[in-house]
């Protein structure tokens, strides 16, 4: 019976990824409480575990002249017939497991050990991920809730809230999705991961997977304006005057580009150039409209930009969504006008 439990807590300890000597010292100490509830003992009680698995109990008593507290005392007389050199004031260590403690002790142990080896999974996990908060991680979908949409990941799952799916998607049960993953929480109710589709940090970690320039800093993404779902726009420069910072983002026809498409359902993405100069920034903020003139109100960081009348609606996008994205990108106010409207002639 003890090399069964020896080699049941190997198997514990290799399925679970946890240390084998913590597994044993959570089971000293279950063992320690259950003898001193089922015996009425004091708080000396240790219990030893040898590496057959033989379990031991013992106690610690002090040697007196009259006993007052049987749990932690000894009298001398007991004391000296153990051995004869005992006297007052002296600690005494002696055995005393019971002959029927090994049923009480898989009784009692089971509890804690499996406490324990779920705080260390937790605890485990949280290492995990820990790490990877604000970055993409693959998952997948298991079903949709009332409450949201339960994804696995790795050996975990989590529950994506509704505010945080991008509006029009679809999700299914087996479905492999990148989501970006905002916290992870270790809680008195266990660990808590959040994921989003709609950050816009999910936009930097698609391209930085996909741009190497980006990962090495070559091409800088300076700001993103994301409707999730829907269309965003990401401004980006480059720190080598010979590398194309747009271009870099496309890739050869359009590869790199395509792949975050992909990733990101039926979302669409404008990539524009990034300028210290805010007439040029915006100019390029609102395309693919052809913009005639930006006219700069500096101290109400506001812009009046003008453009063909035949692309008044593209500038403006549709329900205004690309001159609120143009917006949210620079920073700016934009107010977008058609040559028509100003009554001047480009």
């Amino acid at each position: 019976m003890a090399n069964e439990l020896m080699t049941a807590l190997e198997l514990l300890a290799k399925e679970k990824k946890i240390n084998k000597d913590d597994l044993l010292e959570t089971l000293r100490a279950a063992l320690a409480s259950a003898y001193r509830k089922y015996y009425n003992a004091g708080e000396n009680v240790e219990v030893d575990i040898d590496d057959e698995g033989n379990i031991r109990v013992h106690t610690q008593k002090t040697v007196v002249e009259e006993v007052e507290d049987s749990a932690n005392e000894l009298s001398l007389d007991e004391a000296q017939k153990l051995n004869i050199r005992y006297k007052v004031g002296d600690v005494v260590t002696m055995e005393i497991t019971p002959k029927n403690f090994g049923r009480i002790a898989a009784q009692n142990a089971k509890q804690m050990l499996v406490q324990h080896i779920r705080e260390a999974e937790r605890g485990r996990m949280y290492s995990e991920y820990q790490g990877k908060e604000n970055d993409v991680i693959l998952g997948t979908v298991q079903k949709n809730e009332r409450r949201g949409v339960l994804i696995e990941i790795g050996s975990t799952e989590t529950l994506m809230p509704a505010q945080e799916q991008a509006p029009g998607e679809k999700y299914y049960p087996g479905q492999k999705l990148l989501v970006y993953l905002t916290e992870v929480r270790n809680t008195t109710k266990g660990l808590q991961i959040t994921v989003s589709r709609t950050h816009p940090g999910l936009i930097r970690r698609l391209f930085e997977r996909e741009v190497p320039e980006i990962l090495n800093g070559t091409v800088e993404i300076k700001s993103i304006a994301r409707e999730a779902g829907s269309r965003s726009k990401i401004a980006v420069c480059s720190n080598n005057p010979n590398v194309d910072a747009v271009g870099a983002c496309v890739g050869q026809k359009g590869a790199r580009v395509a792949s975050v498409l992909r990733a990101l359902g039926e979302e669409k993405v404008d990539i524009v150039k990034y300028s210290e100069d805010p007439t040029v920034y915006i100019t390029e903020s609102v395309s693919p409209a052809k913009v005639l003139r930006v006219t700069l109100d500096k101290d109400m960081k506001s812009a009046e930009v003008i453009v063909p009348e035949f692309q008044l609606s593209l500038a403006i996008g549709k329900e205004g969504q690309n001159a609120r994205l143009a917006a949210k990108l620079t920073g700016w106010k934009i107010d977008i006008k058609s040559d028509k409207e100003v009554g001047e002639v480009f």
